[in-house]
């Protein structure tokens, strides 16, 4: 059901050399660029009603209108069962007293007296939020999305989600009910890449999108290369590329925890990975024998959690030694990086590469999906390397603000005049020269 890559007895290679020899889902962006650009420039230039027939042919629904309506919103979250609403209120609560704690403040730095330098923060004007609605519901996406943003104090937030068949055109009622409970209203019945194009170009008429800032949210390889077409242009969180754990453990390791963890991530999608680096064997071999019947017990088990298991994504990784095994999960990056060891605590402290980790076997990835406070949406594709999460910081400018005196900047010009020459730019030196008693040279 799932692969083994033993890397004991041989010293382990440094950098990428260790990277090519760890389990990995392909994942082209670069081929899925060409797919998406005429779409993205329909969008550009025929807005609404291209909007509408790529909901056709991509959907299955032919839309009278891609914004959903007010009462609309408010039916689905009237409709909503009292348990998964509390369920989302909990969630929401714990995702903005950790999003809550980010906000940055200005800070001034006094350089010299009469010099000064002060950082503010300033949050984006408006962003596209993207909420997947394929294989699954995502309302958990909502909140991770909108959380950081409101928190930042972004003034306008859109949402897309696509439209569902199943519900008349709209997107998913709990996704709709997840908007209101946030207070998000601008919501659109639209999906994949011909989103991003919406939010980045902006559309007119009844129906209009002002274009966004940003665009963030997980999405399939189709957004991924949308978010690519477009940077530049807007502000993007990630190239989001299908979800993956990694577990570390050693024999103190609970089977049925590390299996049930493996099966959780692989039950997203077939391209999901479930990877575990571990230097016990017997743990090895009792999460082989745990994944049967848990496989066996559970749902979406022939679409996505077998071929999820059995893909090259994911493996069960063998090393010598606990400290071989950091540096695999190190190379590897992982968006979800669970510790289960002994000192579970410690371990983790010496992990550099992850986009969020979890520590114990208290502290699953199913937590950090929807309840720990934490948010979800994670650097893919070994990105942790580079990249941290969506946090409020996603939604912030820093903007330094520069203020020094006469005296102050007198005192600095010989440095900046020297500096200004010896990259020979003299009308840098210049601007300074000009402020005083001497004469710009050649004047």
């Amino acid at each position: 059901m799932i692969s083994r890559i033993d890397l004991r007895g041989d010293t382990l290679p440094e950098g990428g050399a260790l990277r090519d020899l760890l389990p990995r889902a392909e994942f082209d962006v670069e081929a899925a660029l060409e797919k998406v650009r005429p779409i993205c420039e329909d969008v550009h230039h025929r807005g609404t009603a291209a909007l509408i027939e790529y909901a056709e042919r991509f959907d299955g629904v032919r839309l009278e209108r891609v914004r959903v309506p007010a009462e609309a919103l408010k039916e689905a979250l009237e409709q909503l069962g009292p348990q998964v609403r509390a369920a989302l209120e909990e969630s929401i609560r714990r995702a903005r007293t950790v999003h809550r704690a980010q906000r940055r403040t200005a800070h001034t730095t006094q350089v010299v007296p009469g010099g000064s330098v002060t950082e503010k923060w300033v949050p984006v004007d408006r962003v596209g939020l993207y909420a997947p609605g394929g294989r699954s519901v995502y309302p958990s996406s909502v909140i991770m999305n909108v959380v950081p943003a409101q928190e930042a104090g972004v003034g306008s937030i859109a949402l897309a989600s696509p439209p569902q068949a199943d519900f008349g055109g709209l997107p998913h009622p709990t996704i709709l009910a997840a908007c209101a409970l946030l207070g998000v209203d601008e919501v659109y019945a639209v999906g994949g890449a011909q989103a991003v194009a919406m939010f980045a170009y902006g559309t007119t008429g009844p129906d209009g999108c002002a274009p966004a800032n940003m665009v963030t949210g997980p999405g399939n390889v189709w957004v991924a290369a949308a978010k690519r077409y477009f940077t530049g242009r807007i502000g993007i969180d990630t190239e989001a590329g299908p979800t993956e754990i990694a577990v570390l453990a050693d024999d103190t390791a609970d089977p049925v925890h590390v299996a049930a963890d493996l099966i959780s991530q692989a039950e997203h999608d077939p391209l999901a990975a479930a990877v575990l680096v571990t230097d016990s064997l017997a743990l090895a071999e009792a999460v082989e024998k745990e994944l049967e019947p848990q496989v066996a017990a559970t749902k979406h088990i022939e679409d996505r959690i077998k071929p999820a298991l059995a893909g090259r994504q994911s493996a069960i990784v063998l090393v010598d030694s606990l400290e071989d095994g950091l540096k695999v999960v190190d190379a590897y990056g992982a968006e979800h990086l669970e510790i289960q060891t002994a000192d579970a605590a410690a371990v983790a402290d010496r992990v550099r590469n992850a986009g969020a980790i979890f520590v114990g076997p208290w502290a699953p990835v199913s937590l950090g999906d929807y309840c720990a406070g934490s948010n979800h949406v994670l650097p893919t594709g070994g990105c942790a390397c580079h990249s941290s999460g969506l946090s409020v910081q996603s939604f912030l400018r820093g903007i330094h603000i520069v203020d020094y005196t006469r005296d102050a900047l007198a005192e600095v010009t010989h440095h900046v005049v020297t500096l200004a020459e010896a990259e020979d730019l003299p009308a840098h030196g210049a601007a300074l020269k000009a402020r005083f008693e001497w004469k710009v040279p050649n004047a």
